[in-house]
């Protein structure tokens, strides 16, 4: 009997002394992030692994960003229901050949002058009123489109997230709390552009996207060769790291000359008519 009290003492502080090192190294690890893990867990605030989010996941957080950015009155929702309308059509049928057509897209309108567009995780896709009427054609819009559906399938938000919270110590040894995700997604939706290596890629993947869709790809660099060439400040939708001029160039030469004009978008008259008149 004392033997085995003896025994199952000896394993009890083994146990205990096992749990105490996890402790221990559990909460040093990462000591630039902010709270520890074990703080967070006191308080009872769940902790995301930004690298593990699920699409499922994904959306939701994407919606709460959607609904505290239209609740701050920092966006404006353009309420014209035809205009909506026909710019979801447009992006569904981008959304549907992207590389992740499973997400629920979702497609705003922002009453804005400025020539500006943006994505946020989970799927969602801000157009200004100002890019829509810059834009010549279908074809010009729906390349702006493609590229912000290229930084969702990409992840870029996910990313970036990552590295701002790291940055600015807000994460802890299992990753980042979901107030912060929400709080941080605002933050980059609206003031912080994505890095050169994001913009570069998502131009790239969002003109294959839109030759998949069927829309003439040349679409694409004619708008953005218009922004730069317009004079004046440079658009918001360009003003990141990659100069604007180096993208054209660099999509220009991606181009395959002969199937530049193939695909759809490019009736001017049909846009006006269609979408512009809407504004």
């Amino acid at each position: 009997m004392k033997s085995l009290l003896t025994s199952r003492r000896r394993w009890f502080y083994y146990g205990l002394s096992v749990l105490m090192t996890s402790l221990i190294i559990v909460t040093n690890i990462q000591p630039s992030y902010g709270q520890s893990l074990l703080d967070l867990l006191f308080q009872g605030v769940q902790v995301i692994q930004l690298s593990n989010l699920s699409d499922r996941q994904e959306v939701k957080y994407g919606q709460q960003i959607n609904q505290e950015l239209m609740q701050s009155g920092q966006f404006r929702p353009y309420r014209n229901r035809e205009l909506r309308q026909k710019i979801e059509v447009i992006g569904k049928r981008l959304a549907r050949v992207s590389q992740r057509p499973n997400l629920p897209y979702t497609f705003q309108i922002v009453d804005d002058s400025s020539i500006n567009a943006f994505a946020t995780m989970g799927g969602f896709v801000y157009l200004n009123t100002g890019l829509i009427a810059a834009s010549e054609n279908e074809a010009e819009l729906a390349s702006v489109i493609a590229h912000e559906i290229a930084h969702i399938t990409a992840r870029h938000s996910i990313n970036q997230m990552r590295d701002v919270a790291l940055s600015q110590g807000l994460m802890s040894a299992a990753g980042l709390s979901e107030n912060n995700i929400v709080q941080l997604g605002v933050q980059l939706g609206v003031n912080l552009p994505h890095s050169r290596e994001a913009e570069l890629e998502a131009d790239q993947l969002g003109l294959k996207n839109l030759q998949r869709a069927g829309y003439a790809p040349i679409g694409m660099v004619n708008f953005m060769k218009k922004l730069v060439q317009q004079g004046g400040s440079t658009p918001a939708f360009l003003s990141t790291h990659p100069a604007a001029s180096d993208r054209v160039s660099i999509l220009a030469k991606n181009l395959n000359s002969q199937q530049a004009y193939q695909g759809d978008g490019l009736d001017k008259q049909a846009y006006q008519q269609q979408i512009r008149r809407l504004l």
